[in-house]
């Protein structure tokens, strides 16, 4: 698992994920034309900006920073060494900083072209590797490479929910586990919410802390388009995003191509407010984060890392939260927004865990989330 890797298993994720990126990039480019432009809307990004940012990324945090070697300890507001683009007169930090350039203010800027930008990417990846060989072998030495490595794979993620909105076809399209989902009865118990260590972890997943759950039944899998749909058949809700009713029944464009629904495929590119009028509509309810993790730990047969699923939990810090260098990781988003458990189809294996703490706002409707519902006694 990613989060205990070593260096030698480190190197090789970090390789085999820049090589996705540019994979993916690839693809867009050649859908898109060399401009690589896309309309400006707060789900897209410029994908020449992507590029260029997950490269500045790992610069920023490894190659350009003198406490590498303290970890969490590391000050996120230390001077840093200059940027290898300077030295062509380009200012990295005023282009691809995205605590500090405004997402809409991205369409603006005067961008080095994928020429320029897969160059810097090869060199940020050489140096990357070149200190990973001398970093001490331990959580703290591999801290930043570890994050590193999971924000690139956060946004290849992304770029799969771009490519989507966009119809673009990506060469890879992710396929979903078909479930029949059962009932499963859990009893109440007490469960230890949060990370412990070691390894990695996410600042926003630090605190653990125990709580009381009382007894519930849970879908063993996500809810399905089986489950899903009447309510729209019933003209309670408007049909969901990608999704269209034909003479022949429904159809799902995946990546631009539309094809049949599968019924029994788990509901998907569902809003939590979709997901919370499907449960309403049922009679049922989301899990908590604690209920979901209770189930994914104990129910035999739990599905899980078809779709992120929304859950009634809101995204807030665990008791003692400290925010990590990475200062706008967690703490910005302490705004209502739910949290997202599991992992999607697009999700690359070594970022799924269970005590992983997604966050989206609730009306998003274009990443890869469905959800699976419950009922508990008190219910």
């Amino acid at each position: 698992m990613a989060r205990h890797a070593g260096r030698a298993t480190l190197a090789g994720a970090l390789v085999d994920a820049r090589a996705r990126t540019l994979r993916q990039f690839a693809a867009l480019e050649a859908a898109l034309g060399p401009g690589l432009r896309v309309p400006c809307t707060p789900e897209l990004n410029l994908p020449l900006w992507e590029l260029g940012h997950i490269g500045w990324f790992a610069d920023w945090w490894i190659a350009r920073n003198p406490q590498l070697g303290r970890g969490v300890q590391a000050n996120p507001l230390v001077a840093r060494r200059a940027a290898r683009q300077s030295l062509r007169g380009t200012d990295a930090d005023a282009l691809y900083d995205s605590s500090a350039v405004a997402h809409d203010h991205r369409w603006q800027l005067d961008l080095p072209d994928a020429q320029a930008t897969r160059a810097d990417l090869t060199a940020s990846l050489e140096q990357t590797l070149a200190l990973l060989r001398d970093a001490p072998d331990d959580d703290t030495g591999l801290y930043f490479f570890r994050l590193a490595l999971f924000h690139e794979d956060m946004h290849a993620e992304a770029g799969v929910y771009m490519a989507q909105a966009l119809g673009i076809d990506l060469g890879h399209l992710p396929t979903a586990v078909h479930t029949e989902p059962a009932q499963a009865s859990v009893p109440a118990t007490t469960w230890r919410l949060g990370w412990a260590g070691p390894g990695f972890a996410f600042d926003n997943e630090l605190g653990a802390h125990t709580v009381q759950v009382q007894a519930f039944e849970i879908d063993t899998g996500a809810v399905t388009w089986a489950r899903y749909l009447p309510m729209v058949d019933a003209g309670l809700a408007a049909a969901p995003r990608y999704l269209r009713r034909t003479p022949g029944g429904w159809e799902v464009q995946c990546f631009g191509t539309w094809q049949a629904l599968h019924l029994q495929a788990p509901a998907c590119h569902l809003s939590a407010l979709e997901a919370r009028a499907w449960c309403r509509w049922a009679g049922r309810r989301l899990p908590t984060e604690a209920e979901w993790e209770v189930a994914v730990h104990t129910v035999p047969g739990f599905a899980w890392g078809e779709v992120w699923e929304w859950t009634a939990s809101t995204f807030a810090p665990f008791p003692g939260f400290q925010p990590h260098p990475y200062l706008d990781y967690s703490q910005p988003w302490f705004d209502g927004r739910p949290v997202l458990k599991g992992a999607s189809t697009a999700t690359h294996p070594r970022m799924r865990h269970p005590r992983y703490r997604n966050y989206f706002a609730p009306e998003r409707n274009d990443i890869l989330a469905g959800f699976r519902s419950l009922r508990s006694a008190s219910d």
